[in-house]
Parts: structure tokens; C-alpha cells; sequence
């Protein structure tokens, strides 16, 4: 049996240990008040008593259901878990003096990478002497986000950071395509309707 670990995170009703607490929430006095009486107003309007901030001095509690409580702070998690959202960052390397076969390569890479919706961090890594090349590494960078204009945007520009040259791009969010006007339809489908040519040589036959 699976344990409900967010309900053994508070403690509630005679489980709280401390002698007094902070008492919130609806429809109560707010103060702070010895936990036996903070117990017995609970018990008063049938509902518990929640330790929810248990480091503060003294302890914060609230009178509520529990249920719901829980209810609703797993609601939260899953609000909270929608909302972050997993980046996935890709990196690609650079040689101050890549040519066009490894540059249209990783060019093809590139454009994979943020069409599946992940980060690209390229960068130039200049080894030894070649730093001097980094206006070099800088048009390389400058030239490669711009060949990815319909894929991503530029998230930052060209920076070297210690041996390394990096630009930064982010997908660009695909728009979905607009359904077909109803007049469009119509065009599509309505056709205009011709009467079959008759054939005279055929119509003095018959007679």
C-alpha cells in the first residue's frame, strides 16, 4: 500500500506537541492561544486543528478539514509541477576554423534540436594561440543564429566566457495553422455544372 508521505508532513489535533500555538484561518479569533483550548475550538466546529508552520515560534496552526487540506495542497503540487517545465539545453562546438562541411552539420543538428523545443548553446572554443581569432569565432556565431532566424531566437549574444565564445538560443513557438474560412470551403467544394454537349449527326439518326 502506497503511504501518503504529505499527509505525515503535518501533524494534527493531539499529535501536536508544542503547548501553545498561533491559531489562523477563518472564522476564529486569530492569536495565540494554549494548545488544549486551540483543540477544544476545533473540536467546537467539528473540524482539526493543523500544525502548518511548525518552526515558527510558536508554532502556526489553523483549524480546517483535513481532507480538504490535503485536498487542496496537492492541487497545489500539481499546479506548481505543470508550471516547471523541464529546459532541455543542447550544445554544439565550434572551431575558430570550421569549415562548411562541419558548419552545415551542425547546422542540421541545430535546427533538430530546437524544433524538438530545447535550448541551443553554441559556442567557439578557442585552444592555445587562436583566442586571437575570436572576432573570427564571433562572425561564425553571428552568421550561425541567423541562418537559424526561422527555427530560434537569439537568447544572448556572443560573450567569451574564459576560452569560450557562446551564443544562446531559445525555440521559437510554433503557430498552429489557421483552419480554412468557410468561403474557402466553398470554393473548394461548389463546382459549376455544365449541361453535356449534344451531338447533332446523332440527333438525325434517331429520326
Amino acid at each position: 500500500m502506497k503511504k501518503d508521505n504529505l499527509k505525515d508532513q503535518y501533524r494534527i489535533n493531539e499529535r501536536i506537541r508544542a503547548r501553545e500555538i498561533r491559531l489562523v484561518g477563518d472564522n476564529v479569533e486569530q492569536g495565540v492561544y494554549p494548545i488544549s483550548q486551540a483543540l477544544k475550538i476545533a473540536e467546537d466546529m467539528e473540524l482539526d486543528l493543523v500544525e502548518i508552520s511548525p518552526n515558527a515560534v510558536p508554532p502556526v496552526c489553523k483549524i480546517t478539514d483535513f481532507q480538504k487540506f490535503l485536498y487542496q495542497q496537492k492541487k497545489r503540487q500539481k499546479e506548481q509541477k505543470a508550471k516547471s517545465v523541464k529546459v532541455v539545453v543542447k550544445e554544439i562546438r565550434f572551431g575558430p576554423q570550421t569549415d562548411d562541411h562541419d558548419y552545415n552539420f551542425k547546422l542540421k543538428h541545430a535546427k533538430g534540436f530546437l524544433e524538438e523545443g530545447a535550448k541551443v548553446k553554441a559556442y567557439v572554443f578557442f585552444r592555445g594561440r587562436s583566442i586571437l581569432f575570436k572576432e573570427q569565432g564571433e562572425v561564425l556565431l553571428l552568421r550561425f543564429a541567423n541562418d537559424l532566424e526561422d527555427y530560434g531566437k537569439v537568447e544572448q549574444m556572443p560573450a567569451l566566457e574564459g576560452k569560450r565564445m557562446i551564443i544562446m538560443l531559445s525555440p521559437k513557438k510554433v503557430q498552429a495553422k489557421a483552419p480554412n474560412s468557410p468561403k474557402q470551403e466553398e470554393k473548394k467544394i461548389v463546382r459549376p455544372v455544365t449541361k453535356p454537349e449534344t451531338n447533332p449527326e446523332k440527333e438525325d439518326n434517331k429520326e
